[in-house]
């Protein structure tokens, strides 16, 4: 959530921070309206309480005038009437006062972060820069094959029955599958916390609406998820949601941070607005896995972590042999609560192009703010922590990389070696 007190301040003051973050907007894609409308109801709320302000401090001095009309035995008739009438009017005042402050609260939320500098101008994906681009891609001598042909060719994913237990986008994987999606949940979880230093976590998988504000899901992104009906429940969207406000409304010591977790959990989302998208396969599903990673640092971290967190979550694409770019997103390209976001996108081959496999996201303090997540150093004022993010990997769509990339013209999918020490020593996946 942006600080309104900045904001403001700036306006005041002349500086440039309320032009920034109005350019921010504009380089967004974002209407800018909304701002100008947060800024003047905070003008009208901030009138309010210094009006009620004033009452109150009428009210106090006839008060007092009361007092001693009382102890001189004189009438305070008149007086206390008019007491009454400004007891009335302070209500009133309060009373409006809490409706703006309710409105610039709920305008607010829906404020997305402003871009970091570094971050490049544009407004599509098309606008994104190529970092880097690791690994060499495959040449095949026959025509490859889409993850979905391969896993039904070797009777591993059924989507068929699936549909007929649940409903389009959800799979059964079987078999060879169902044992490379936990193989690659043990060696990305192994391998961030023994080599990376993340602690592991399983967190819950269902969370109030509350937890939801804090990341940002809500309200803008609110028909994205599953609510348990008649409930405050909903089910996760990713473990970034959980993870983020373990210290939710806490104050954490400066001697503490930076923390980072690495957290499994399937994810569930709705796909609301993605009908006609990836309608085969595993790349769009209602319900899939994903190990996500989570650091809590101080301000001055943040962006050195951000890099960091980057490259372990490239590390397992690395590690298994997949070629991959990195992609710095552009403004128009940007998530709602991120200053600046690296995605990892890996080569597949079925489909003759690179598709995200990661999205790793510095959100400096916006998530904290909204969530209440501070930290304190020394004697001075507690002050919001930075939290990032990135997916370290999304486990269904690591599992196409391999299917597709390792696929031989038999049909068969060689395993990578990385992770055959997950997979009982099996070397190859053949019907």
């Amino acid at each position: 959530m942006i600080d309104i007190k900045l904001l403001e301040k700036k306006v005041e003051s002349g500086a440039s921070y309320f032009d920034e973050y109005k350019s921010g907007l504009l380089n967004r894609g974002a209407s800018t309206e909304v701002l100008e409308q947060i800024m003047d109801l905070n003008r009208k709320r901030k009138e309010l309480i210094n009006n009620s302000e004033t009452v109150k401090a009428q009210q106090n001095k006839l008060s007092s005038e009361i007092g001693k009309l009382k102890r001189e035995g004189a009438d305070a008739s008149i007086l206390l009437a008019e007491v009454d009438l400004l007891k009335v009017q302070v209500k009133e005042l309060e009373a409006k006062a809490a409706e703006a402050d309710y409105a610039v609260t709920n305008i607010a939320l829906t404020l997305p972060n402003k871009p970091h500098a570094s971050v490049p101008i544009g407004t599509t994906a098309d606008d994104n820069k190529v970092m880097k681009t690791v690994g060499t891609i495959p040449v095949f001598s026959f025509k490859a094959k889409e993850h979905w042909e391969l896993g039904e060719t070797l009777k591993i994913i059924d989507f068929e029955r699936a549909a007929k237990t649940t409903g389009t986008r959800f799979a059964f994987l079987k078999g060879a599958a169902a044992q490379m999606e936990r193989a690659l949940i043990q060696f990305m979880m192994e391998l961030h916390s023994s080599k990376h230093g993340y602690t592991e976590m399983i967190p819950p998988f269902i969370v109030n609406s509350n937890s939801l504000l804090g990341t940002g899901q809500f309200p803008k992104f609110k028909e994205d998820v599953f609510r348990l009906e008649n409930t405050d429940l909903y089910l996760i969207p990713t473990a970034e949601v959980p993870v983020t406000n373990y210290y939710n409304n806490e104050i954490l010591d400066e001697k503490d941070l930076p923390q980072s977790f690495c957290a499994y959990s399937p994810c569930f989302r709705s796909e609301a607005g993605s009908s006609g998208r990836d309608t085969k396969g595993l790349i769009r599903q209602h319900q899939f896995d994903k190990v996500e990673l989570m650091t809590f640092c101080l301000p001055d971290q943040s962006h050195e972590m951000h890099e960091g967190l980057t490259s372990h979550a490239e590390q397992v694409l690395i590690d298994l042999e997949l070629p991959f770019r990195r992609m710095l997103l552009s403004t128009g390209d940007l998530g709602f609560g991120s200053v600046k976001t690296y995605d990892l996108e890996v080569w597949l081959p079925g489909q003759n192009s690179f598709r995200e496999i990661s999205s790793c996201s510095n959100f400096e303090d916006f998530q904290a703010r909204r969530a209440n997540i501070r930290f304190k150093m020394g004697n001075t004022k507690p002050q919001f922590v930075h939290t990032l993010n990135g997916s370290g990997l999304a486990v269904g769509r690591t599992l196409i990389a391999i299917f597709e990339n390792y696929q031989r013209e038999d049909g068969s999918i060689a395993i990578p070696g990385a992770l055959r020490p997950y997979m009982g020593g099996r070397t190859e996946i053949r019907n």
